[in-house]
């Protein structure tokens, strides 16, 4: 008889979540099984063979796979657990495809090849050197810093295919699901049969596609967004990491995961290399590269040698004389769309805010639309008539007078891109408009129109920040940002870094093939350092001016931090918790670890939940994790130990 460490894929209520089983024959390490949990099966995965336990076993059932989950994902889960304080089995869930136990009816997926043509590309010097530089680092990472437009994704494209030449598989991270189908079209002709995964598959296709990787017995290339990184690829050999700054590679459910932390441990467990690509890496990694002489490749001229740099403009909102045709789309905005569209050419319009007015004002007494549960306002959605609380879901009907002093003169204020697609139609009628955000149908959503708005189908594009990230739309004419400034203010320590690299990329998009193209910056604030550095796209400049501040103010990458919440039904509650834990943790810790709060959540009630937050400090991560530790079985408590952001 056998005996075995197995950890349950679903959450069990005890302090342990390995548990030991036995079984008459060998089982490989990795193997997913099926358990007795209770008086249910579960699936498990075996963690390792142990001796003859001094209590009685139950038996393991039968494997699930022929074949075992790879090492280093085994490595990732456990390292996961320990680091971000998350019980193991909700790591196997994030690892795992659901339905494990679920036999599937083979069912074709949609090519999705050749959608984009390419002509034979040839490297130039600046790319073969960043080819030759990540090449030389064998086993580690490598940061690829180029300018929009440089060519990353034919660095990226060469690097694999000469991993796919050893027999060793890769993974490519993107950060919208939009981009996957972009960039399998790209590497198609130099790596045919790329796999792309994502979480708009349904169930059924995300387990056949898991399974199809697990049983190759060939290279593979995986694409997708974060949740590729756990593709159960056997002889992993690079990972590549494209759009690195993007905060959509952080998971704000349990467990708390930012992929380019996981992916070092995934590509160290594997021996492999690890590529992170942007022409805006966070000033964190910009400054741990640096600090510990980690190889970086510059990429800093555009792929295409005739490029033509995009005229960008800086409108000034202030300015009311440059708004004569319209209260929020300047004059520059509307006369560049009016060029591209006489030139047969795209427009793209970004705004970060969806809906069609977040704000609903009472005139006469002041009453705001507010979110029962959450206590924020709530966003007018013309089209369906409804006020929608964007944080926790709800909707309610517009009021046809003030619910308190019963008056009609209700206001809806404020700019979303529903209204922006609202009024372009208005003023372009003939011109075909899409917008893609949050409250885009399923059908219309970005990475199924993509072709169509490859080919030029759409004549005017609207959307948040998904169209800002790394499309590339060789009809793209004009580029105009209808308010850049709207995250400036936000209490967090990377409001300036998020700005800055907005107003970069969006003014990527343009300025890549050699035609004259525009991007119109609309702002309240030209004069900002974000701004000016983003629409001058001077990565180093921005670096230079940010790296003091964060220095001063003693925050990433010169600490580490965590941030802890506590939710309760009523206030007082939260703050009594909140202060009774940062006492203690003030004495515990003392001068190792800094302490800011308690204070209100920058969402401070959601879902009828009134929230308290701290944020912990500390030059040493040990420090951090012994004190997030003590709040593991506390389920009033969130602990987020490595955090995106402080709101």
């Amino acid at each position: 008889m056998r005996y075995y460490q197995i950890a349950p894929t679903i959450t069990i209520h005890g302090p342990k979540d390995q548990l030991t089983y036995h079984h008459q024959s060998a089982l490989p390490v990795g193997g997913l099984v099926t358990i007795p949990l209770g008086k249910k099966q579960a699936a498990g995965v075996i963690l390792k063979e142990v001796a003859k336990p001094n209590f009685a076993t139950r038996p393991v059932g039968q494997l699930i796979e022929t074949r075992p989950l790879p090492a280093h994902l085994l490595q990732a889960a456990l390292w996961m657990s320990r680091y971000y304080i998350a019980p193991l089995s909700s790591c196997f869930q994030t690892i795992l495809p659901k339905g494990l136990h679920k036999t599937r009816r083979q069912i074709k997926l949609a090519d999705t090849s050749n959608l984009i043509n390419r002509t034979s590309f040839v490297l130039n010097s600046q790319q073969e050197a960043a080819v030759k530089t990540i090449l030389k680092n064998s086993g580690g990472t490598t940061l690829l810093r180029g300018i929009t437009g440089s060519g990353k994704t034919q660095v990226y494209v060469e690097v694999m295919k000469r991993t796919v030449e050893t027999g060793r598989s890769g993974i490519v991270l993107v950060p919208e699901i939009a981009l996957t189908a972009q960039l399998k079209s790209q590497i198609e002709s130099s790596l045919p049969g790329a796999i792309i995964t994502h979480s708009s598959m349904t169930e059924g296709q995300r387990h056949l596609i898991w399974r199809q990787i697990l049983h190759s017995k060939k290279p593979v290339v995986v694409i997708g967004p974060r949740s590729a990184l756990f593709s159960p690829i056997t002889n992993l050999g690079l990972v590549v990491i494209d759009e690195c700054h993007e905060p959509s590679y952080k998971q704000e459910n349990q467990p708390r995961y930012l992929a380019l932390r996981v992916a070092r441990i995934i590509t160290e467990s594997a021996g492999a290399r690890l590529i992170l690509g942007s022409a805006t890496p966070s000033v964190t990694e910009s400054y741990l590269a640096e600090a510990t002489a980690q190889p970086v490749a510059l990429l800093n001229r555009p792929a295409i040698a005739d490029a033509l740099p995009a005229q960008i403009s800086l409108v000034d909102i202030r300015k009311k004389d440059e708004f004569r045709r319209h209260r929020f789309l300047s004059d520059k905005l509307l006369s560049s769309i009016e060029a591209s569209l006489g030139e047969g050419r795209q427009s793209l319009v970004f705004h970060n805010r969806r809906g069609s007015a977040p704000l609903t004002i009472c005139q006469d007494c002041g009453w705001t639309a507010v979110c029962p549960s959450c206590q924020l306002p709530m966003t007018l959605h013309v089209d369906k008539h409804q006020l929608v609380c964007h944080i926790c879901g709800r909707r309610l009907d517009v009021p046809a007078s003030c619910p308190v002093c019963h008056q009609p003169q209700l206001v809806h204020r404020g700019i979303g891109t529903k209204l922006i697609a609202d009024e372009l139609a208005k003023l372009f009628p003939s011109a075909k408009l899409a917008r893609f955000d949050a409250d885009t149908a399923a059908v219309e959503r970005l990475h199924t129109n993509y072709q169509d708005i490859y080919d030029g189908k759409f004549n005017i594009i609207i959307g948040t920040q998904m169209v800002a990230k790394g499309l590339d739309l060789p009809l793209l004419g004009s580029v105009g940002v209808v308010q850049a400034d709207s995250g400036l203010n936000l209490p967090d320590y990377q409001a300036n870094e998020r700005v800055f690299q907005l107003v970069y990329q969006v003014c990527g998009r343009v300025g890549r093939l050699a035609r004259p193209s525009s991007v119109i910056i609309q702002t309240y604030h030209p004069e900002h350092p974000s701004i000016l550095y983003g629409s001058r796209q001077d990565y180093d400049a921005f670096y230079q001016w940010e790296l003091p501040r964060r220095r001063q103010d003693y925050f990433p990458p010169f600490c580490y931090l965590a941030k802890l919440t506590c939710a309760y039904s009523r206030e007082n509650q939260a703050v009594a918790a909140s202060r009774a834990l940062a006492d203690g943790l003030k004495q515990r810790f003392n001068n190792q670890m800094l302490v800011l709060g308690p204070a209100p959540s920058f969402y401070e009630k959601l879902g009828g939940r009134f929230r308290w937050q701290l944020i912990l400090k500390s030059s040493k991560r040990s420090i951090i994790q012994e004190a997030c530790r003590e709040l593991v079985n506390n389920s009033r408590w969130t602990v987020d130990p490595d955090p995106a952001h402080l709101l």
